[in-house]
């Protein structure tokens, strides 16, 4: 059977970008799974750990590109799964900010190993990977002008 290709050029980068990110999603949440937790969840995590502090939602939805009623349901769950814990900023203010509790640290550290895409991205050199980087920076730069 012969693949169907666009002749587009650009139609089909937007394709093989989409696919890669479909392959690459499925297979880190299934690395992920025995942890209860999504890809975003972890990245979430990522992010508190990093970060090494609390962080407000609106920051934690900026750095996720999420809207923070979308993400204020993900907070609530990882909120219910003992994994980060809620902080009011300011005493009776409806501001409130994130951080890692012990159980949200311990899966991190033993989520934080992305074999899946370690080993997907290696057939790239480290030089390949980095212009990667630097292109889908250009993309995603360019992309977000487009956000609604």
């Amino acid at each position: 059977m012969e693949k169907i290709v666009p002749q587009d050029h650009m139609a089909y980068a937007r394709y093989l970008l989409g696919r890669a990110r479909f392959f690459m999603t499925r297979a880190r949440r299934d690395e992920l799974a025995p942890y209860h937790i999504s890809p975003r969840q972890s990245y979430i995590l990522f992010l508190l750990y990093t970060a090494g502090r609390s962080v407000s939602l609106r920051e934690l939805a900026w750095q996720t590109d999420r809207k923070i009623n979308t993400l204020s349901v993900n907070m609530t769950k990882m909120e219910k799964d003992g994994l980060v814990k809620k902080i009011r900023d300011i005493p009776n203010s409806i501001q409130f900010s994130f951080k890692l509790t012990e159980k949200g640290l311990s899966t991190y550290q033993n989520c934080m190993r992305e074999e899946s895409i370690q080993a997907i991205m290696s057939v790239l050199s480290q030089d390949e990977c980095k212009q990667l980087i630097s292109m889908l920076e250009k993309i995603t730069k360019k992309a977000e002008k487009f956000k609604i």
